[in-house]
């Protein structure tokens, strides 16, 4: 996470340019604070066991103290903007504890929590229910988001998955506990995330880019992974499943490149460092086992690219190959979907995503194995 540090003396100055020029109001943790808060616990703690991940999960004390003053802050920067009537949204799993902690700093402790206006948490992923017992402080979080009026998820499962955790970690007691907080009536709301479409296939600067990349892979075709570099998108998995495909089907050496984009996520916790060490070292094992002078099997990018540069990529590639374990909502198989409008294309990635876990859309499954990755990889280069 990107952080700009200022000092005491020129934030006045700051918060008074925020508002003015954007309506916002900043929120000043010290290094050590934002830390454990954003790399800390909620995404070295939160973020593995909601996708299954629990083997990722170190929980540390001093880090879920963090999380509670961190989001103590924020309720405190927006106890003092707000006025009767208004609406708090709450984003994420970074302020899990935000509903609760807002509701007593404004109605303040012992009172009927009639708080006036509307608090709506959207959580990305569920709370995961095969894995709930496995946090320590998982009533603490649970009780933090039932404080809010409005909980928003993007899937029925992940909304089904919250209620079971409420009823088994709270107890069959949740619903005359809930009325006890004398927040308004609780409600679950379902909001699929959609993209708009905007047709840049037409735009010069893309049509010259796709010329460029079919004169430049003429013959062989192109498969595209675009992940963030994280250990749910299956990366790893992703190359294992390539030099499976080649090893089997030597035939198709020079004939089929993998153009990766792997996006930089979280570069300063410690399994993300682990994650792209592993990744350099399959790439460069599988280049040097299939790859020539002329050609590498493997083109691996470990950035972002503009927008124009992967609309590009999208309509010159073959086949788009998402290996995700465990996605919340993946947009890159939406975005190349809508760059594949009007054709076969999510009929397809149900065999070009063989995954037990959901990535996105939810309806699009399989069986999570490298040997059948590696088939979907022959089933996609091979014309139909």
């Amino acid at each position: 996470m990107d952080r700009i540090v200022y000092p005491p003396k020129d934030r006045a100055l700051v918060d008074k340019r925020l508002m003015e020029e954007y309506s916002c109001q900043a929120v000043y943790l010290d290094d050590d604070l934002a830390d454990r808060h954003y790399n800390g616990f909620s995404n070295s703690i939160l973020w593995p066991l909601f996708h299954y991940h629990p083997g990722e999960m170190n929980f540390d004390e001093a880090n879920w103290l963090a999380y509670r003053q961190a989001n103590l802050k924020f309720a405190e920067a927006i106890r003092s903007l707000i006025r009767s009537g208004d609406m708090v949204w709450v984003q994420d799993y970074h302020l899990m504890l935000l509903p609760m902690l807002l509701r007593g700093l404004v109605d303040g402790p012992g009172k009927d929590g009639s708080l006036t206006q509307k608090e709506l948490a959207k959580i990305k992923e569920g709370i995961v229910e095969d894995t709930r017992r496995i946090l320590p402080v998982r009533r603490e979080i649970l009780l933090g988001i039932l404080y809010s009026d409005l909980i928003g998820f993007h899937t029925y499962d992940y909304a089904r998955h919250f209620l079971s955790s409420c009823t088994r970690i709270l107890g069959p007691r949740l619903c005359p506990m809930v009325s006890s907080l004398k927040a308004a009536t609780l409600k679950l709301e379902l909001s699929p995330l959609a993209l708009i479409l905007i047709n840049s296939s037409t735009e010069a600067c893309v049509k010259e880019r796709v010329t460029a990349l079919e004169q430049r892979f003429k013959g062989v075709k192109i498969i595209v992974g675009v992940d963030r570099l994280d250990y749910i998108k299956g990366v790893p998995q992703k190359l294992h499943a390539l030099e499976v495909f080649l090893t089997e089907h030597p035939e198709w050496i020079g004939k089929v490149v993998l153009v990766q984009l792997a996006v930089p996520s979280r570069q300063d916790v410690e399994e993300y460092q682990n994650l792209r060490s592993t990744v350099n070292e399959l790439v460069g094992r599988i280049n040097g086992r299939f790859g020539t002078v002329e050609f590498m099997p493997i083109h691996f990018m470990h950035k972002s690219l503009a927008f124009d540069e992967l609309c590009a990529l999208y309509a010159v590639s073959d086949v788009c190959l998402v290996t995700s374990t465990r996605d919340g909502m993946n947009l890159y198989v939406t975005k190349y979907s809508a760059a594949y409008w009007g054709t076969s294309f999510v009929g397809e990635m149900s065999r070009l995503k063989p995954s037990q876990h959901p990535a996105a859309p939810p309806e699009i499954g399989g069986g999570q194995s490298t040997d059948r990755e590696g088939e979907a990889l022959e089933h996609g280069a091979v014309p139909t």
